[in-house]
């Protein structure tokens, strides 16, 4: 079964908690951990680099291949937290009305239990 791509905020969110914990990461990489195209990450960087949430940083190895290093800005560093807090506040909401659906079906199940089929 394969997902549904996240919201953009939380795409947001996932890039930058990414980038966080592996600023060397490529885009084929980022794409891969996010379940998203390269293009899509290509995209979601460009914006997180216009809001001055990232820094880019280009070097070139011994091996002659251009390569990047992401790092996150005071304000990126912000803007993660308060990604993370509308993150957190729709998955409670999502996993309390979780909750009242597998309540629902064990009382639907326990009141069909004594019934003939």
């Amino acid at each position: 079964m394969t997902s549904s791509p996240p919201p953009e905020n939380e795409t947001d969110y996932v890039l930058l908690r990414h980038l966080e914990a592996a600023t060397d990461a490529n885009q084929r990489e980022l794409a891969k951990r996010l379940g998203i195209s390269v293009g899509k990450v290509n995209y979601c960087m460009r914006a997180v680099v216009n809001r001055g949430w990232v820094k880019v940083n280009n070097f070139r190895r011994a091996d002659n291949k251009l390569a990047y290093a992401y790092l996150l800005t005071p304000s990126g560093v912000n803007a993660k937290l308060q990604l993370a807090r509308m993150f957190l506040e729709r998955k409670e909401q999502e996993f309390e009305q979780l909750q009242r659906e597998i309540q629902m079906l064990r009382n639907e199940v326990a009141s069909g239990d004594g019934r003939e089929q």
